[in-house]
């Protein structure tokens, strides 16, 4: 799990480091590729945000991962915060049902507990 607490600067960062390398420095690095090196090429992302999914979506592009990005597609709907979670699909249940997607074995269990509540 990786909590982003600024998806504009880890953005800026990442394109920072890729225009650094276009100029001649192969050594330029973002910490966004420090942190995802150690993931298999082969493994998936699944991001959330109480916001637009394509604000998180581009961390697939870093090391070419598969991603599926949840957030909030449409604004000025009304209803109860678990209603509207449950409508863009940034619920507990969505995000279970998307890593049994990606993944091979025996799927978890739709009351999987996060590490949020």
């Amino acid at each position: 799990m990786l909590a982003v607490t600024s998806a504009d600067r880890l953005n800026a960062g990442w394109t920072a480091a890729q225009r650094e390398r276009a100029r001649g420095n192969p050594r330029a690095r973002s910490h966004i590729e420090t942190l995802l090196n150690p993931l298999p090429r082969d493994c998936a992302l699944v991001t959330v945000i109480d916001g637009h999914p394509a604000t998180l979506s581009w961390l697939g592009g870093v090391a070419g991962h598969r991603t599926i990005s949840h957030g909030v597609e449409h604004f000025g709907q009304t209803g109860t915060i678990g209603d509207l979670y449950g409508h863009f699909r940034i619920d507990r249940q969505s995000l279970v049902r998307s890593v049994n997607e990606l993944t091979i074995g025996r799927p978890s269990f739709e009351r999987l507990s996060l590490m949020f509540p």
